[in-house]
């Protein structure tokens, strides 16, 4: 095949504004995805777009395996509420309330 690029499981971008942080949910338009290392703007930074990975929640939220998770970025954290923040994913394991983190499939919104 002569028009394949490459997998896509992590995909090379320029850091958005303010830069990215290592370990953190990075969204550019409808590219979502887990930053590889911490870098400033327009930088090089490598994003996982799929995988699960262990994300920050709203402490006394509970979420519900399968459940769909959603980024907020004034928070920078997951929670339930789809309003005015983006779908990152579902969650594939219960966090109860109170706990810090959720385990969340990225991309993923059906079990």
């Amino acid at each position: 095949m002569k028009n394949f690029v490459q997998p896509g499981k992590s995909i090379d971008v320029a850091a958005p504004a303010g830069g990215v942080i290592s370990g953190n949910i990075v969204v550019i338009g409808s590219l979502i995805g887990v930053a590889a290392s911490t870098v400033a703007q327009g930088e090089s930074v490598a994003l996982s777009t799929e995988g699960i990975f262990e994300m920050a929640k709203v402490s006394a939220l509970a979420i519900a395996t399968g459940d769909k998770v959603y980024w907020d970025a004034a928070a920078k954290n997951v929670n339930k509420t789809s309003a005015g923040n983006t779908l990152v994913g579902i969650a594939v394991a219960d966090a109860a309330n109170p706990s810090a983190t959720v385990k969340v499939k990225l991309g993923a919104t059906t079990v």
